[in-house]
């Protein structure tokens, strides 16, 4: 189906804004798709999203600053997302040795480990979009031209 029919709406303005209503669609539909996943190991995409970055600046720590440039929803409460990964065990936070006004972040072993089982599990997923590479790379394309806007 498309997205005229998946939100039975017959007319747009314009086929920019259906294109928009169709980002917004399918943002929340690929949240859905996750949910299950990340539930399962009780977080939501935006922790899961915290421990992605962490993991690229390992073995390395990130300050909030530097996180939620990058983070993909930028309206969530950092520190709370934060806090609950302390809890939860898979990542360390402490005041920085040389400026005690800065907090360092550093995921730790399990936080490595979990993000290891999401992926794997979420890659049964990826597999079955059906987009080509080729067609993958070009609404990445797409998308970046959309946002240059």
């Amino acid at each position: 189906m498309g997205i005229k029919e998946d939100i039975k709406q017959s007319k747009f303005e314009n086929n920019k804004v259906m294109a928009m209503v169709n980002i917004y669609y399918t943002a929340n539909w690929l949240r859905d798709k996750g949910l299950p996943i990340y539930k399962k190991y009780g977080i939501l995409s935006q922790h899961y999203n915290v421990l992605r970055i962490l993991r690229g600046k390992y073995p390395e720590t990130a300050c909030p600053g530097d996180i939620k440039e990058v983070m993909l929803d930028k309206g969530r409460d950092l520190t709370r997302l934060v806090d609950k990964l302390v809890k939860l065990g898979y990542v360390t936070r402490q005041l920085c040795e040389h400026n005690r006004r800065k907090m360092e972040i550093v995921i730790n072993q399990n936080g490595l480990d979990i993000i290891d089982k999401i992926s794997k599990e979420s890659e049964v997923f990826y597999k079955e979009i059906n987009l080509s590479e080729d067609e993958a790379e070009q609404l990445s394309i797409l998308l970046d031209k959309f946002r240059a806007s």
